[in-house]
């Protein structure tokens, strides 16, 4: 049944083949569920990646006999057809495709659980005392409803107050003590929404209840500090630093964080319970689904939040919609540069991160040097003469094409966590040995370098190589020692390849079904 469904694929992948088709590489998955697939065809010129709706019950077809001859309640496939007719199909359970996921290559995990460390955990903390006051803060809203009730022509409902004696219970269930002025608020009002309806009362956003505080926490917990995108993502991601600098930790997600308001979309205002150095306990911090390259610094405190409002509808900046206020403000948000050709003389000194695209000829990174917060440069389709100016800057993923493949700059780099390195040069990769925060390497586009170095990189976590690299690699025994995710590089890979390496690397994946065949 299973080779009566391959074939069958194959022959609706055949005719309707692009002319000047040359192969077909779609993979997916299917099953209980539903099925889904991507690739195309190589043809003269590039790829063609049309939509295959008629393949989808044939997909459920394959699902339905793998179930059968295997068990398996859902599948990873993967089908490569060549233009003579001969075509193969590999099909394996869905946790093996957990860890071999299509990525310009295959990811392949080789330690699920493990997660790469965020630079704010290493951040000075702040030993500032609190800013919030909590009869300001009390006196303050009171206010604020007032000038509220003034616009829209009535006093707005509340939630009765909840007890001391419950915000005693909500802060040891979450392990932690909210700020004076947050307390002091849950005294006036248990949050803003009344009859399933908030008012939306701070900073636009909902402000939950202390019950679905705690609950809030707690789930935060369950599931972690942040969420998790896959190394293909995660590999040498950056979070930025708030504005002002080192008031919040450079974090995705983070224990002391306590979201008490919502706009009901993933985002979230939270109060910062454990700030970087120049940061206060108790500010208010907006992180969540949008925030994934670093959460955004708003107040001080909740107080001086409050104030703020105040101030904002005195100063009419605020819409009326459908019986809500809209409070208007602007944001400074962490920001990247997209530049075409080479950077210009002049570079804004609060940059984070810039991308350098289809430079003619070499950049010259030394205007970078202006930039003292630059945390991730990367060069696409472009080629740096020089390293020299990364030297000093804080730059943590590296993304860079180089001349003549000259790492010494690199040496002892502080902070670098990430490169992906392209050169065609000869390149000595001693010089990494000597970074103490390397955690990813992508050398996939270089062309001549000693790999067995790489046995010295403890702290490695993540390494990516082409076919021939990971061969020369394992042949020599020296692949580093705690890699927790690998990439397999190349746009001709295929997940049986992926498969083969994954067992040279250690894991499991006996068991996969293959079908070949010709037409």
């Amino acid at each position: 049944m299973v080779e009566q469904a391959a074939r069958r694929m194959a022959e609706e992948i055949v005719r309707f083949a692009p002319d000047g088709w040359t192969r077909a590489l779609l993979s997916g998955h299917a099953g209980d569920g539903g099925s889904g697939m991507t690739g195309g065809y190589t043809v003269s010129g590039g790829h063609d990646s049309p939509d295959f709706p008629e393949l989808h019950p044939l997909l459920e077809q394959l699902a339905e006999a793998v179930h059968a001859e295997r068990g398996w309640e859902r599948i990873r496939w993967e089908m490569d057809c060549r233009n003579t007719g001969a075509y193969t199909l590999v099909t394996f359970t869905e946790e093996i495709g957990r860890i071999l996921e299509p990525a310009g290559g295959y990811q392949i995990e080789l330690d699920p659980s493990y997660r790469l460390p965020q630079a704010g955990m290493r951040q000075e903390a702040g030993t500032a005392a609190p800013a919030g006051d909590p009869d300001l803060a009390t006196a303050t809203f009171r206010t604020y409803l007032e000038r509220r009730a003034a616009v829209l022509g009535h006093q707005e409902e509340l939630p009765p107050p909840v007890t001391a004696a419950q915000l005693d219970d909500a802060e040891r269930r979450i392990g932690h003590p909210l700020p004076a002025d947050l307390r002091a608020l849950y005294l006036s009002a248990d949050g803003d929404g009344i009859d399933y309806r908030h008012r939306l009362l701070i900073e636009n956003n909902a402000w939950l209840s202390l019950e679905s505080l705690v609950a809030e926490y707690t789930e935060e917990q369950e599931w972690g500090t942040r969420p998790w995108y896959g190394w293909d993502l995660e590999w040498d991601a950056v979070v930025f630093d708030g504005t002002p600098p080192d008031t919040v930790r450079r974090c995705g997600g983070h224990p002391g964080w306590i979201r008490f308001a919502t706009s009901e979309d993933g985002n979230y205002l939270a109060v910062d319970m454990a700030p970087a150095r120049d940061g206060r306990p108790g500010q208010v911090i907006a992180t969540g689904r949008d925030y994934d390259e670093g959460p955004v610094y708003v107040a001080e405190s909740l107080t001086s939040l409050l104030q703020r409002h105040v101030e904002l509808l005195e100063q009419g900046s605020y819409e009326v919609y459908d019986g809500h206020i809209s409070l208007i403000r602007d944001d400074e948000e962490p920001g990247e540069v997209q530049i075409i050709g080479q950077i210009p003389a002049e570079v804004p000194p609060s940059l984070q991160a810039i991308h350098i695209n289809n430079a003619t000829g070499p950049v010259d990174l030394a205007p970078l040097t202006a930039a003292p917060r630059l945390r991730r440069l990367h060069l696409n389709r472009s080629v740096a003469a020089d390293l020299a100016p990364v030297r000093e800057l804080p730059v943590e993923s590296l993304r860079i094409a180089i001349e003549g493949g000259d790492l010494t700059p690199l040496e002892g780099h502080p902070h670098l966590s990430s490169l992906a390195l392209d050169t065609t040069a000869p390149t000595d990769l001693s010089p990494l040995l000597t970074v103490p925060n390397l955690r990813g390497l992508d050398l996939s586009g270089c062309e001549a370098v000693d790999l067995t170095v790489l046995m010295d990189l403890p702290g490695l976590r993540y390494l990516a190589l082409d076919r021939q690299q990971w061969a020369a690699l394992l042949d020599h025994g020296k692949v580093p020692p705690v890699l927790a995710a690998a990439r397999l590089a190349g746009a001709d890979v295929t997940y049986e390849d992926a498969l083969a390496l994954a067992a040279r690397l250690g894991l499991a994946t006996d068991g996969a079904l293959r079908v070949a065949g010709r037409l």
